[in-house]
């Protein structure tokens, strides 16, 4: 009876693009993914498994998820799956339960190469699922726990947890080292801004890599504030540094074979008598003067600091900023693809690609500064923060801005990540940027699972070698 049940449930399924079924009186659901993807999509469909599990997954405690996929879709799956369970919640109910609920994943592959999965893979996912939940955590987190006090409390839980003690520059020192971008955006709250830096020495490392994220606890808009509808979910503005947090972390766990270095801008961007306003003059980092126009446009601020930081005292031959930085992202790329911006095509491909493999997705920007930098244009400093015209491009004028801080004609690689729309699905986190990173730089890993969803990989299982064959079988959750 129970072959006939099953086939009888599959044959009702027509994914359009999903589709699922109850089973024994909703004991169990039986769901289908689509069965094609488009070229701008992950192969593995992860936005659709993190919503069929969030809407289909039976109740009670001891729950079950048996995934179907290809090898290639292992990674970018767990990290959907791991989306669904989001680990902060303030509901009363929540802390009079007494039993936990525990979630097993199973994956069944199919396909090429579907031999069982290794311990070691195993513990890969793990950790990156570690890294997705702990950065959406942090994100769903409201500022009156996760203010720059507790971020930075985070910052040292993890790097107790690798053994590295992190370099900590904080309140009247930032203004006193030259740090005018992240103590004037910070200066007005009662928590005061940090720059915190992990980092990761490894003995035969060849190169230098700096991760840079914006940690804005909470953005009011400072003095040019934020209407009433607009400011609810600003808690979500530290979702890059949250994001490089959760990667670092996964990231050193399985073994990083470069120089690896986190940095951390993190200030409250609030309103007081010692606020920031327009027309003020801030020395940055970098030496450039900028006058302020707007206090809302303050994330670039804060990295422009960051990656001078990056380029000036740890030397890095590569530079990404993660942040969630303008609104306009989400028109231009829209709710669920981060847009990239980079002075180096190859590397403007291999975001596109690893965002493929991991289900975070990417898509580039205009990367033009001699056209849009000038937007920028200022009578008495070297520089404005924020556009003179909004309908040029300002997801990529905000980019460049951060950039002209080391300079464009740094001879490095320099990508900057704009997430302020796939940093959260509704009203919850999805710990977006934590999969891209860990495959992004997979190639430098010692793990063999990062280095297959690497955009760099060689190995002909990676999910973009053979989309045809990926993007036409059906599966099943």
């Amino acid at each position: 009876v129970f072959p006939q049940i099953w086939q009888s449930a599959l044959s009702t399924l027509n994914p359009n693009p999903t589709d699922s079924c109850p089973l024994y009186l909703n004991y169990a659901t039986v769901a289908a993914l689509p069965s094609r993807v488009s070229r701008h999509n992950s192969p593995s469909a992860a936005q659709f498994i993190t919503r069929l599990v969030r809407n289909c997954l039976p109740g009670g405690v001891n729950r079950c998820i048996v995934m179907v996929c290809e090898r290639s879709e292992v990674f970018a799956s767990a990290c959907a799956l791991a989306r669904a369970f989001p680990l902060f919640t303030h509901r009363s109910s929540a802390s009079r339960r007494t039993e936990k609920k525990t979630v097993t994943v199973e994956f069944f592959l199919v396909g090429q190469n579907n031999g069982p999965i290794e311990v070691a893979t195993l513990k890969c996912l793990a950790s990156a699922t570690e890294g997705v939940r702990l950065a959406a955590r942090i994100v769903d987190t409201p500022c009156n726990e996760m203010n720059t006090d507790n971020f930075l409390e985070e910052i040292k839980k993890v790097g107790k947890d690798l053994g590295i003690i992190p370099t900590i520059i904080r309140d009247e020192e930032l203004k006193e080292k030259g740090f005018g971008g992240i103590y004037g955006v910070g200066k007005a709250a009662l928590h005061p801004p940090a720059l915190a830096v992990l980092s990761h020495t490894p003995d035969g490392a060849t190169q230098t890599i700096a991760w840079v994220g914006k940690g804005i606890v909470y953005d009011t808009g400072g003095l040019s504030i934020k209407g009433k509808t607009t400011m609810p979910g600003m808690k979500r503005d530290c979702g890059g540094a949250a994001a490089i947090l959760g990667a670092f972390k996964a990231t050193v766990k399985q073994g990083f074979k470069d120089n690896l270095h986190a940095v951390f801008c993190l200030a409250e961007n609030a309103v007081g008598p010692r606020a920031t306003r327009p027309d003020d003059i801030h020395v940055l980092y970098s030496g450039k003067t900028v006058e302020i126009n707007n206090t809302d446009a303050e994330g670039r601020l804060i990295l422009a600091d960051g990656v001078a930081y990056a380029c000036k005292d740890l030397g890095a031959d590569i530079i990404l900023d993660m942040a969630t930085l303008t609104g306009a992202q989400g028109i231009a790329t829209g709710k669920y693809h981060a847009a990239v911006l980079t002075n180096n095509e190859e590397w403007e491909k291999a975001c596109v690609k690893a965002g493929k493999n991991c289900g975070d997705l990417v898509h580039p920007l205009v990367y033009c500064p001699e056209l849009h930098f000038s937007e920028f244009t200022s009578a008495v400093a070297d520089m404005k923060n924020s556009v003179a015209d909004r309908d040029n491009t300002p997801s990529s004028c905000a980019g460049l801005f951060i950039a002209s801080h080391i300079g464009f004609d740094w001879p490095g690689v320099w990508v900057h990540i704009d997430i302020a729309a796939p940093v959260h699905a509704g009203e919850r986190a999805t710990g977006y940027g934590v999969a891209l990173l860990l495959s992004l730089f997979g190639g430098a890993s010692e793990d063999p699972l990062l280095n297959m969803v690497s955009p760099l990989g060689c190995n002909g299982d990676s999910p973009t070698d053979d989309m045809e064959r990926d993007s036409k079988r059906r599966r099943l959750v």
